[in-house]
């Protein structure tokens, strides 16, 4: 054999070996005590939901984070080191916008997880902790019937890959059904509901454009209305819709899946309360003063009064829309009315909508 041609065969195994160390690092993303985000405006657009079999060489789904809309704008997230912008990262510190000091109703129940890798501390949940060969789930550790819940769930990692979802869904899901499958977890079946980082909504699985994507930093809420029997999100403190109706006298616990390596969430609120007189005042008088950011700000009230609302339903009087009434409309799937002039920027239930949602409608799944 020539010289050459020895050369180039040895070649051809580097090459070989750097395409395989590249593959096995792509979903991989920094070690345990950093967090990262990419520079590039990119998402994932692989969609493998298909079953599990060993013979079957499953696609790799796209390491590359999307840009999404976050809750604040910390400079500590446009900081830069040199090492990372080698490898073509942005590194971002730990950011802890938007969260207060509180009771919680309810933390992730590390008894109800699939058995993919996947680690849990109270309130935040790690998925993948070290590379990702399928979807992992965890569900809240209260059952949600009666009444008014309301929780926020904080992107605190990357957000990227196959889908990162949060949502609900009842004790009927099998969260460890697709620990070996890349796919949308929540909202394949009847018995959840689910909003994926794209902004798709997930039901039966079906899925509707609902919403602009969400990304690190990101602030997702959730209401789930047991009394008019409705669910209706919101992304950064902001209403984005609702989701479903006709959900009364079912069980659900809150959800979370991600198909990410090393991506994580958290919970930084979770609240319930009756379906009162007190939580329906306070309901109306939001809906009276939507542009206010919280309405005890502007109620003349005895500050005892105004510390009781604030510890029980404070959350009502700052939410941004998205409450229900008994005259609603039935359910549709249509484009928003015009704003008035005397309400602009919001729909016809004073629910406030971000300037890249004017697409969008009230959906609704029953």
């Amino acid at each position: 054999m020539s010289r050459r041609s020895r050369n180039s065969r040895a070649w051809r195994y580097v090459w070989s070996d750097i395409r395989r160390d590249t593959d096995a690092r792509a979903l991989v993303l920094a070690s345990e005590g950093e967090e990262w985000n990419y520079s590039r405006l990119e998402f994932s657009d692989s969609d493998s939901e298909a079953d599990f079999s060993p013979v079957m060489v499953q696609p790799v789904p796209s390491a590359v984070p999307v840009t999404g809309e976050s809750y604040c704008r910390c400079d500590s997230q446009a900081e830069t080191s040199h090492n990372t912008r080698l490898r073509g990262f942005y590194l971002v510190k730990d950011c802890h916008c938007g969260e207060d000091d509180q009771e919680f109703d309810w933390v992730w129940d590390v008894g109800s997880r699939s058995t993919a890798l996947l680690t849990c501390d109270n309130r935040k949940v790690n998925f993948h902790s070290e590379y990702s060969c399928g979807t992992a789930a965890i569900r809240g550790s209260k059952e949600l019937a009666d009444g008014q819940h309301f929780w926020e769930i904080k992107m605190t990692s990357p957000v990227y890959g196959t889908d990162m979802m949060v949502g609900i869904g009842t004790s009927d899901v099998n969260l460890d059904k697709y620990r070996h499958t890349f796919c949308s977890l929540l909202g394949k079946d009847a018995n959840s509901w689910g909003l994926s980082y794209t902004g798709l909504l997930h039901h039966k699985g079906d899925k509707m454009n609902f919403s602009t994507r969400f990304g690190q930093g990101s602030i997702i809420g959730l209401h789930l209305d047991m009394w008019h029997g409705t669910l209706t999100f919101f992304k950064n403190r902001k209403c984005i819709g609702v989701a479903a109706t006709e959900l009364q006298n079912k069980r659900f616990y809150p959800m979370a899946c991600s198909t990410a390596a090393k991506s994580s969430m958290k919970v930084i609120r979770s609240c319930s309360a009756p379906t009162s007189l007190l939580y329906l005042c306070c309901a109306r008088l939001r809906r009276l003063l939507p542009d206010c950011i919280d309405t005890l700000d502007v109620l003349p009230l005895p500050p005892g009064l105004r510390q009781l609302l604030h510890n029980k339903l404070g959350w009502v009087l700052s939410l941004n829309g998205g409450f229900t009434e008994e005259s609603d409309p039935e359910p549709c799937c249509q484009a928003p009315p015009p704003a008035g002039p005397s309400s602009p920027g919001s729909d016809s239930e004073g629910c406030v909508l971000d300037p890249e949602a004017g697409r969008r409608k009230r959906c609704r799944w029953t």
